[in-house]
């Protein structure tokens, strides 16, 4: 105890020094109060990991309520006494009397409600619980995230069905809250946080590959970013440049959505050069002054500048993004932003702490949860929080011009019901930029997009999935009322494999259904039936195959489709079932479809194909539903 007295005394004295300047004395008494309190409520208890005492973790939230996100004296009060009502014999009311009802508020919106029997369940009862909070004031959201990221620093401890459980209650609901709140830096860490524990083999694969690259490209970056800084020092405009490289989950996730292996993905870092606020001049017009000085000396990749100084991303976030061609032949990701809105990006929603500033962050709050509250019920309430409100928007336009604003990766579907049901309901295709695509395209920011409408056709079953919108959803559904769901033991979308990390869900006496740990609905289900989550033990059986899609790339040569053949059907004794190949300019594209045991002789194959001579990429690809 005495080691952990002194890094707590340690943690405290540093909290102290740094809010001390914008506290009054009273301030600093009260806290100070405060955290005797809890102190005192959490004497016998400790940690998960059964060592450290408990109130490591209300001073670590303390920290980053008072050091990170910069809150006031009882924001910083209640971060020390959020778990006191809920671990120990400490009411509310005694909060309320020691210090105040602002702090007690504070306490009790954080506090886990105890029910006999839950709305809709534990996990999601709290959800709604916090939302709700919000229509009356951001600060308690801004606890519950802080004591959610110290929880994720610290998960390592316990068993890997509670870390599935946290993990994908995290990526699920609060790492997109946070990036909803403008609070970028803590919501890139929840989400690498919960990545890392659902699926450590595959993060750490990553983290090393990662580390290989820094070491790799250290010395030709340095050159690249010395040159930028000499060529702005030059013209007498002064810059801090800072180098940041995606995480592994930031990877993953680009991996996933272009299809590419690590090795042939691009933009792995991004390049930021800050520069100091000075009112006298505009950030968009000095942003323009760096961006034309860089683009004198490198070429620029076409179609890459972004400028979201004036069109902002929804959660705040301005900066000026455009794609440089390095001496090396790679296009480097550069990010000119201020210091205001670096400072922006860390601070979210409250960089900014004027009181119409605070009231217009929970009118955004505000009036999306009664629209989605006055359509939606039950565990359907959450999931359309999640897909409304807290993904990225994007504008795309009318043929006539009318901007149209709809959730990032939202569908021409979205898009048709926005505009009207009746269009959405006769959508039979989708002009965008006037090149005609299915209604099930995705939208990206900027497109222009036109419906055609056929009076014969009617909502399909899967047009629910590719509608992302509660409002088009919800239309699609009432024309598909009564149709049931077909039970299943293996998830259809992402087809797990005995090897792979997976993930398993009982409710009642129903099958178990198995996942793997990355599936999109595994971390729903983990996130709003985590109990439900058991052990599985899917091992290999030699008699029962499953069957699979890899697509490989490669230089044309005599015999290289027997070899490839060769290296499923003859080591393994494999069958293929489908086979396309196509050759344009020397370079072969070729689709296997076979069937194996596990992920073990899957990465098997993969591993002897890339050994095969010519072979230059191989990966898995989803099958078709």
């Amino acid at each position: 105890m005495d080691a952990f007295d002194k890094i707590i005394r340690k943690e405290l004295s540093h909290l102290y020094k740094v809010i001390k300047p914008r506290m009054t004395p009273e301030d600093m008494k009260r806290i100070k109060a405060a955290y005797q309190l809890a102190r005192k409520a959490h004497e016998p208890q400790k940690r998960d990991n059964g060592t450290q005492p408990y109130i490591i973790h209300p001073v670590a939230v303390a920290r980053i309520i008072g050091e990170d996100l910069r809150l006031g004296a009882n924001p910083i009060m209640a971060a020390f006494l959020h778990d006191v009502v809920e671990d120990t014999p400490y009411t509310v009311e005694d909060i309320r009397k020691r210090f105040g009802d602002d702090v007690a508020f504070l306490v009790r919106v954080v506090t886990k409600e105890k029910k006999e029997h839950y709305e809709m369940s534990r996990q999601l009862d709290n959800f709604k619980q916090m939302l709700d909070s919000v229509q009356y004031d951001i600060r308690a959201i801004l606890l519950k995230l802080a004591d959610r990221l110290h929880n994720m620093r610290t998960l390592d401890c316990l068993h890997v069905n509670k870390q599935m459980k946290i993990a994908g209650e995290t990526d699920y609901f609060y790492a997109p809250l946070a990036n909803r709140l403008g609070l970028y830096e803590i919501k890139t860490e929840l989400q690498n946080l919960s990545f890392r524990y659902r699926c450590p083999q595959e993060y750490a694969v990553l983290e090393n590959l990662l580390a290989k690259e820094k070491t790799g490209s250290r010395k030709r970056l340095n050159s690249f970013t010395d040159k930028i800084s000499r060529r702005l020092f030059a013209k007498g405009i002064i810059t801090q440049l800072d180098v940041k490289y995606r995480t592994p989950y930031s990877l993953w996730l680009k991996m996933k959505k272009t299809g590419m292996d690590f090795r042939h993905l691009d933009n792995k870092r991004m390049i930021k050069v800050i520069f100091p606020d000075d009112p006298s001049v505009s950030e968009k017009n000095k942003s323009l002054e760096i961006y034309s000085l860089l683009t004198d000396i490198w070429k620029e990749k076409p179609g890459s500048l972004l400028n979201y100084f004036d069109a902002p991303k929804e959660n705040g976030y301005q900066s000026f993004h455009v794609k440089l061609l390095n001496e090396q032949g790679e296009w480097e990701e550069i990010h000119i932003s201020s210091e205001r809105t670096v400072r922006n990006a860390r601070l979210g929603c409250v960089a900014e702490r004027t009181d119409s500033n605070i009231e217009n962050w929970i009118a955004k709050f505000r009036s999306v949860l009664q629209e989605i509250a006055h359509h939606s019920q039950g565990s359907g309430y959450i999931q359309s929080v999640v897909s409304h409100f807290y993904n990225d928007d994007i504008l795309v336009f009318t043929p006539k011009g009318h901007g149209v604003i709809l959730p990032q990766r939202a569908t021409a579907l979205d898009f048709a019901y926005e505009i009207h049901s009746s269009i959405g309901e006769c959508a039979q295709y989708a002009r965008i930029n006037g090149k005609l695509c299915s209604i099930k395209t995705v939208l990206r920011r900027g497109d222009c997009v036109e419906i055609g409408m056929n009076e014969k056709v009617s909502p399909k079953p899967d047009w629910l999935d590719y509608a992302l919108t509660d409002k088009a959803r919800r239309n699609i559904q009432s024309q598909l009322r009564g149709m049931k769901k077909i039970p299943f033991r293996r998830c259809p979308r992402c087809h797990p494999l005995p090897g792979d990390e997976l993930a398993g869900f009982q409710t009642g006496n129903e099958k178990i259904t198995i996942h793997k740990r990355n599936c999109n609905e595994a971390i729903r289900l983990a996130s709003q039936e985590g109990d439900s989550i058991v052990d599985v033990n899917f091992k290999e059986d030699p008699e029962i195959l499953y069957p699979v899609r890899i697509h490989v790339k490669a230089v044309d040569r005599d015999h290289l489709l027997r070899d490839l053949i060769d290296g499923i059907t003859e080591k393994l004794n494999l069958s293929i079932h489908d086979l396309a190949t196509r050759t344009v300019d020397e370079i072969v594209d070729c689709r296997i479809d076979f069937s194996v045991h596990s992920a073990r002789e899957l990465q098997e194959i993969v591993s002897d194909l890339y050994a095969v001579k010519g072979v230059d990429e191989v990966r898995q690809q989803e099958l078709n539903p």
